[in-house]
């Protein structure tokens, strides 16, 4: 593998002269720069990392804790932190706390010995429903930047990345209320237990006091699979009233559309439905479903921006970024010519 001092030698320059071309200093000018990368590309030079972390104390690496991967939001944004990590000449190291408080206690402590510098984490279920956040202070005791996103802690000083789960969800169900004229809205959810969860039950709630409507909640938390159909099927079948629904998570919309056309009914005609998705959750059901679009990717991206420049600056005051959502209709819905 060609080295720093190779190259140097090749060129008839110093191999400091070679270091501050590769990293665009103004101290070398315009053409030796062209010079030494060309060179560099030609040899397929890499950088030593080993090295430059020893030099400079930094890995390059940000560490990502997510709850899961299988559910298409926490994918999406993964894919935003990798792609903007990359860009910025930053690796990432994935753990997967399995909603758990010792999974992501230990993926922390594994990787807080200098292996990255600095997090991007959103909260597992069972650290939030137990409240438990000492393993994430702990680390920004370390003087390690934590950045936490969508499931975050509001007692814990550092940068927050989330969506307006509250005013999303407000506009969604005022949405089915004004427009779709509906008076029985369902909302199905299998996230209360979460800080989003109750941020969006809430939106809802607000929309139907302000129109003097009655709340309908269906909570699933710890539905499995086959109960989660049959718990949205019996209460279909046991409230015919009801004309809308609103899911606040990424599965039970879909569900809720195959249990209505399942019972019979007309979608959107005699039955409206939202949920939250991202942009190809709409091709997974017929009727398209319209979505409250969080912004997956964007919040990755945002989240790895400012957790980089929180890295290269720790004196940065914690900050929160709302990444605004957006309401897309589709064929779950009737779109009326006036909206």
């Amino acid at each position: 593998m060609t080295t720093l001092k190779e190259l140097a030698a090749l060129l008839n320059i110093s191999v400091s002269t070679v270091s501050k071309a590769l990293n665009d200093s103004h101290e070398i000018s315009e053409n030796t720069r062209i010079r030494v990368k060309e060179l560099a590309t030609k040899l397929n030079y890499k950088p030593n990392r080993i090295a430059q972390q020893l030099k400079t104390n930094k890995s390059k690496t940000i560490g990502v804790i997510l709850p899961t991967v299988t559910n298409p939001f926490f994918a999406e944004v993964l894919h935003g932190i990798e792609k903007t990590a990359n860009a910025n000449d930053y690796d990432i190291i994935v753990c997967l706390s399995n909603e758990t408080l010792h999974k992501e206690q230990r993926s922390l402590e594994l990787l807080s010995n200098g292996s990255v510098d600095g997090f991007i984490i959103a909260v597992a279920r069972e650290s939030q429903v137990e409240q438990q956040t000492e393993h994430i202070k702990a680390t920004l005791k370390t003087d390690t930047p934590v950045l936490m996103f969508d499931r975050v802690v509001h007692d814990v000083d550092c940068n927050k990345v989330i969506v307006d789960d509250f005013q999303s969800v407000y506009a969604a169900t005022e949405h089915l209320i004004v427009h779709d004229k509906r008076k029985h809205i369902l909302l199905v959810s299998n996230i209360e237990e979460l800080s989003v969860g109750k941020l969006r039950i809430e939106g809802y709630t607000k929309a139907l006091n302000d129109h003097k409507l009655e709340a309908q909640i269906l909570n699933l938390d710890h539905a499995g699979d086959g109960d989660v159909e049959r718990k949205i099927y019996d209460y279909l079948e046991a409230h015919p009233n009801v004309d809308a629904i609103l899911s606040i998570d990424h599965i039970t919309g879909i569900v809720a559309i195959n249990m209505a056309k399942k019972l019979g009914r007309a979608i959107p005609s005699d039955l409206s439905v939202v949920g939250f998705g991202y942009e190809h959750t709409q091709v997974l059901s017929s009727p398209k479903i319209s979505i409250i679009h969080q912004k997956a990717f964007k919040m990755g991206e945002i989240s790895t921006k400012l957790l980089i420049d929180n890295i290269k600056d720790k004196t940065l005051k914690s900050r929160t970024v709302v990444v605004p959502s957006e309401l897309n209709l589709s064929e779950s819905v009737e779109v009326h010519p006036q909206f």
